[in-house]
């Protein structure tokens, strides 16, 4: 497989840039605590969040979903920016790829208003054009609403020479639904059949292996 520059890399944000699980789990479990259900361990909110809030609190909670909502919402809000922890690598890799010209995005489930705190407290909003959360487009991932709106002001549109890296198959089924390249990043690489509908085109370890990949690719005469 021949591997093309990208001119643009649209990322994931929790536990493709930043390290949220133990955030996520604790805003789950506070919301469970106050519906007197059961909690849920790491690997349990490891292995059920992926899709936005909107999208799977009616399935959760029913009728009460958006009573849910609100304290799921007042609980994250209490913790994210204490929780928030950027994964090994990441600003480097964010600095090299916009010094290589790439234009860079964020589409994340999360709601946008956090997603954007996080940014700016990291000092990372520069690295890039658009960062999109949850509920900032018609609708949110796997549909391509918020690619589409992240390249709103990129020299590129959805197509192969964009790339959507994530951690998760929603991310992956978001850059199919958006005609985007595909490419998991994440310490464990894909399981036979794990991605049956949207495999990743490429698959990374961690932020270090992306910035490895692209000075390969920097090289003279190498693929463009």
């Amino acid at each position: 497989m021949v591997t093309v520059r990208p001119r643009a890399i649209l990322f994931d944000w929790d536990n493709t840039l930043v390290d949220s699980w133990l955030c996520i789990q604790e805003a789950y479990n506070r919301t469970f605590r106050h519906f007197g259900m059961g909690q849920w361990s790491l690997d349990e909110t490891r292995a059920n969040v992926a899709r936005s809030l909107r999208d799977t609190f009616p399935e959760m909670f029913g009728e009460r979903w958006l009573e849910a909502k609100d304290v799921f919402y007042q609980s994250f809000e209490a913790i994210h920016l204490s929780h928030l922890r950027p994964l090994p690598g990441a600003q480097d890799m964010l600095e090299d790829l916009r010094a290589r010209g790439i234009y860079l995005a964020v589409v994340s489930n999360k709601r946008g208003q956090y997603l954007r705190q996080e940014a700016e407290l990291l000092g990372w909003a520069g690295f890039f054009g658009a960062l999109v959360g949850a509920a900032d487009a018609a609708q949110d991932k796997p549909a391509a609403a918020p690619v589409h709106l992240a390249l709103r002001s990129a020299p590129v549109a959805a197509g192969p020479d964009v790339w959507f890296a994530g951690d998760a198959g929603v991310d992956l089924e978001c850059a199919v639904n958006a005609g985007c390249v595909p490419v998991l990043i994440r310490p464990q690489p894909p399981q036979p059949g794990e991605f049956a509908s949207h495999p990743p085109r490429y698959y990374l370890e961690n932020c270090q292996s992306m910035t490895a990949l692209m000075a390969e690719l920097w090289v003279p005469n190498a693929p463009i």
